[in-house]
């Protein structure tokens, strides 16, 4: 059965082959031909009525869609692989029995909530800013956290952009850490660490509790579940 034409890469993210940034390398790269010409980024196809190849091979049906959430280690590199040999969140998900992707990313140092999906509308639908997903992270810090806090409220500069955390404030002290509660709309590399640095702050540990109204909840370090119907609903709607 045909499909309704679209991008290519949406195309190739929505059968499994790659995620749409992959997607759009292996165009790159030339490994993807459409009625037997090498594709270009931004081609539109139709699925059942042209020919699509990936590196010869036609492009499969597509899975049946799959969301899972993970709660990641520390430790762990959110992609699919790494080519300098680091633990990758796919040796967590490997009895998930799908191909699976990563949406958006956690830092090595970093843990928490993670989802992961064979679904690149979902995945598209999450993790772009203009969604906006609030993220909430936990978040371990040395210094003044105190007199931070106004600072970190207000918007920062950050790699030539403006940021700006929805909500942020302090859950507890204990020890020489503070333990703050962050939200923010955007996820920029590395944007909480570098924001509370900024401030004077110094972060020691840093995890994700919830993604819109999906909480990581009791789900243990390294362990994953599949989503509800409803918790797949309620992060498809804007």
């Amino acid at each position: 059965m045909s499909e309704s034409p679209a991008r290519l890469q949406k195309i190739l993210s929505a059968h499994g082959a790659a995620s749409r940034r992959e997607a759009e390398r292996m165009i790159q790269d030339g490994r993807v031909t459409v009625n037997g010409i090498t594709a270009v980024i931004g081609q539109s196809a139709q699925y059942g009525r042209d020919e699509i190849l990936v590196d010869g091979i036609p492009l499969e049906p597509g899975e049946e869609p799959v969301y899972i959430m993970l709660n990641k280690p520390r430790g762990y590199i959110t992609t699919r692989n790494d080519e300098r040999g680091r633990m990758t969140v796919m040796s967590l998900v490997h009895d998930a029995d799908a191909k699976l992707y990563p949406v958006g990313r956690l830092d090595m140092d970093s843990e928490g909530l993670l989802l992961m999906t064979n679904d690149g509308n979902f995945a598209a639908v999450v993790a772009h800013p203009s969604y906006e997903k609030r993220k909430t992270y936990e978040v371990h810090v040395r210094g003044n956290a105190s007199a931070a806090l106004s600072a970190l409220r207000c918007p920062i500069e950050i790699d030539s952009h403006t940021v700006q955390a929805a909500s942020v404030d302090i859950l507890k002290r204990t020890g020489n850490f503070t333990v703050l509660r962050m939200t923010i709309n955007e996820g920029r590399n590395r944007q909480i660490r570098k924001m509370c640095a900024q401030c004077g702050l110094e972060v020691h540990s840093l995890k994700r509790v919830s993604i819109g109204t999906l909480e990581l909840g009791s789900l243990k370090s390294g362990h994953w579940r599949h989503l509800t119907e409803d918790e797949v609903r309620s992060l498809e709607t804007r």
